[in-house]
């Protein structure tokens, strides 16, 4: 068997390395740099480009250079360039197979196999839109794993203590946090949080918009819809970031970066540290809400952390520092490069599963990775309740079956709608897959067993089946790229739980209410048309009139507007009814 490569898909940069005497190496590029520019172009003859040689020429062929394509994974975007459509699993595959042919040249043999990395917080079609890239590539897709979690793994590999690790991943692109329990041989991720737009891009782009509100200002010129000026200012406003991760003020000069009256005009400002700071804080404060929900869901404090560690580029910004320390009151670690320890984890997780794995130092055992899923799964029952099978955190891999059945009386069919989130009712929730069980023996409501099993691999992929178990007829959907999670409604699946905890509670209290009130209903109806003649006539129009009071209630309940005093109304009436019911079955 050949060697398994670990590849870091980045938005901005990408990175690659491999095991070579039992330690994990990252295998440069043709420029000879230790990242490869996550970058794609198309010269207009024809020529396809990636890595530095696109990122070099994007100045002057800026509507035909792709950047930060990782940003799209799993949604319908797309570029059409010369004709073709390219979606973000093609521009991913096109880095992949350089990273893959930087590897063979630097082994010196065919390289088929790898372990690719992904933010934590992506979801199931991401995570499958990535496999799909690497197969584009040519690429055997070993295992997709957990950026923080190969961090940790390549720390891990090196430090024999026992300790709970936080990995705080700030890339070009997203942002993660995972708390992580190293012990024993164990690599053990026991909560994960994160923001699947929040990155060194946000920060650039901030510099960019300060660039242009300041050279408009000063020569009365919108710079906005001038692409060759906005490239070259993006570049800029990325050095001028990084060059303020050294020192306290930098200068952006740009000559003749425009035309004013035929004359040229040149850029020359000054942006310090303390200005972009300011121009970044709300950024960097967003990253403090899943610091602190990671922490949450683990069941931790910061002073349990052991160590702190820093991935991604812009965790070299002073003020990101800054914040992790006063998030957890440790000194953050630098004995592990953020640019190369994500690629690096992967290479070693590839050498374990090729059957050539690492031991863990101090303990002498082979490692052992536990990863766990992002976010909770669910499905739609009855009264719009999305009912969890698999709580977000679960250790993967993870199988979980639940026995359901029909709601409806003779049904021979019922729908599989499946969610991903962590509101408790479904239209909150986002739908990733829908199916259908057919073949049902028709029998009354709630007599068919009908088992549904959620399975998720060890990539974080998920495979959903629907049995009857009389009948033994079986339907499953494996979740694909059709049915889409946008990165905004993935970011707003937890904050929401959050922000609309209280009026959540009132909606599921509203569904067991409004379920009991039926159930009661029909038992009035059944009373009212047995006891016709036998029934006094004052109880019988009691009973009438409290039955219709309780159903005029249940009709007018809206639960997307449902409100505590409305539902004390529905018990009120629910209670009179049940009194005046007693009395007629006396």
């Amino acid at each position: 068997m050949g060697k398994v490569i670990g590849i870091d898909l980045g938005t901005t940069n990408s990175c690659v390395a491999v095991v070579e005497n039992n330690a994990p190496v990252i295998i440069p590029s043709t420029s000879g740099a230790m990242t490869t520019p996550s970058v794609v172009a198309f010269t207009k003859k024809g020529e396809r480009l990636v890595g530095e040689s696109a990122r070099r020429q994007a100045v002057t062929n800026p509507d035909r250079t792709i950047a930060s394509v990782k940003r799209h994974m799993g949604t319908n975007w797309h570029m059409r360039i010369d004709g073709t459509d390219y979606k973000p699993q093609t521009i991913s595959a096109m880095i992949l197979m350089q990273l893959k042919k930087d590897a063979e040249d630097f082994l010196g043999e065919p390289v088929t196999e790898a372990v690719i990395t992904v933010p934590a917080y992506f979801n199931d079609v991401q995570r499958q839109a990535t496999k799909d890239a690497g197969r584009i590539a040519g690429l055997n897709v070993k295992r997709i794993v957990n950026e923080p979690t190969s961090a940790a793994l390549s720390y891990g590999l090196n430090h024999g203590e026992d300790q709970k690790v936080m990995v705080y991943d700030l890339g070009g692109g997203t942002f993660d946090v995972s708390i992580i329990e190293i012990g024993d041989g164990v690599i053990e991720v026991l909560s994960t949080s994160g923001d699947n737009h929040l990155g060194g891009d946000d920060f650039d782009e901030r510099i960019v918009s300060w660039i242009v509100s300041e050279f408009k200002k000063e020569h009365r010129v919108d710079l906005s819809k001038d692409f060759a000026a906005m490239q070259r200012i993006k570049d800029a406003a990325e050095q001028a970031k990084k060059e303020l991760s050294a020192t306290d003020q930098t200068q952006i000069m740009l000559p003749y970066l425009a035309q004013v009256k035929g004359e040229p005009v040149h850029m020359d400002l000054t942006l310090t540290r303390a200005q972009f700071e300011r121009l970044v804080s709300d950024l960097i404060d967003r990253t403090e809400g899943p610091v602190r929900s990671a922490l949450s869901d683990a069941g931790i404090s910061p002073a349990q952390l052991g160590r702190v560690l820093l991935v991604g580029g812009s965790t070299r910004i002073p003020a990101v520092q800054q914040k992790v320390r006063f998030l957890t009151g440790k000194e953050p670690s630098q004995n592990i490069n953020p640019d190369e320890c994500v690629a690096k984890g992967a290479a070693i997780l590839g050498s374990t599963l090729a059957g050539t794995g690492l031991v863990s130092a101090g303990t002498g055992k082979n490692l052992l990775l536990l990863d766990v899923t992002p976010l909770s799964l669910s499905i739609e029952t009855v009264g719009g309740v999305a009912t969890r099978l698999i709580e977000r955190n679960s250790t993967l891999p993870v199988r979980y079956s639940k026995i359901f059945s029909t709601a409806a009386p003779y049904q021979t069919a019922v729908d599989i709608h499946v969610l991903q989130g962590e509101r408790p009712m479904a239209r909150d929730n986002k739908t990733i897959g829908k199916f259908k069980l057919k073949g049902i023996k028709p029998a009354p409501a709630g007599v068919p067993q009908i088992e549904v099993t959620f399975d998720i691999d060890a990539n974080g992929i998920l495979k959903v089946s629907a049995k009857d178990l009389d009948t033994g007829k079986q339907q499953s959907i494996t979740i694909t790229a059709d049915d889409r999670m946008s990165e905004a409604e993935i970011e707003q699946a937890i904050a929401d739980a959050q922000n609309y905890a209280g009026q959540d509670e009132v909606r599921v209290k509203a569904v067991d209410l409004l379920g009991e009130a039926q159930k009661l209903l029909s038992q009035a109806d059944q009373a009212i048309q047995a006891g016709k003649k036998q029934m006094d006539k004052g109880l019988r129009k009691q009973l009438k009139n409290d039955t219709a009071a309780l159903r005029r209630l249940v009709v007018k309940c809206r639960l997307e507007k449902v409100d505590e005093g409305q539902l004390d109304q529905i018990r009120a009436a629910r209670e009179q009814l049940e009194g005046t019911l007693s009395q007629a079955g006396r």
